[in-house]
């Protein structure tokens, strides 16, 4: 714990730093279950302890997840060999991934938001609010209780909006029991082609 919290017992890049406390945080595995989730929790949280991330908007887990294998041959290389740099290196990798993949699926739903809002206010310029776009951004679903919450309207008006929302072709409405969720299918995709 030392060695995360002093600064002053390690000159190294905080970048370098993380990888080399998410190799002893999984090296030790302290839980039964989670390890890896909470190891890739601390990194992003430790970067934002150095300043180098505003927000916790940084992911490692699609980039270890599809390089699984490397990820684990270069854990092991560590602990049998010392192989530091190969670790390393494969960690910088993954940040530079990782950035590259946030900073254009935020490129893309900025666009998709630009023209969702384009469109609510050329086709329903009566509901259009950045409060409703907002909403439909916010979650990649809402529903007539996140519009009664959210823009406080009444739970009639909510169920216009949406209706109108979904004749329109900006959301898909769907029914799960009793509920009805109202889906932004194209931020859904987005999301799942970046996962």
């Amino acid at each position: 714990m030392q060695f995360i919290n002093d600064d002053e017992l390690s000159d190294a890049d905080p970048l370098v730093k993380m990888a080399i406390i998410h190799h002893q945080f999984e090296s030790i595995h302290p839980f039964y279950d989670g390890n890896g989730r909470t190891g890739r929790i601390l990194n992003i949280l430790y970067l934002v302890t150095q300043d180098l991330l505003n927000l916790p908007v940084l992911y490692l887990s699609r980039f270890i997840i599809h390089n699984k294998a490397d990820y684990h041959a270069n854990l092991q290389a560590v602990r049998d060999t010392g192989e530091w740099e190969s670790w390393l290196l494969f960690m910088l990798d993954g940040i530079i991934d990782t950035a590259q993949n946030t900073v254009s699926l935020i490129t893309e739903m900025k666009t998709l938001m630009h023209n969702v809002k384009r469109g609510i206010r050329e086709q329903l310029p009566k509901i259009y609010s950045q409060d409703l776009l907002n909403n439909l951004f916010y979650h990649p679903y809402t529903k007539i209780d996140f519009l009664v919450e959210e823009l406080g309207v009444t739970r009639i008006t909510a169920t216009k909006y949406l209706e109108l929302l979904v004749e329109h072709g900006f959301l898909v409405k769907q029914k799960v029991g009793r509920a009805n969720y109202y889906i932004n299918e194209p931020l859904c995709a987005l999301l799942i082609a970046h996962s």
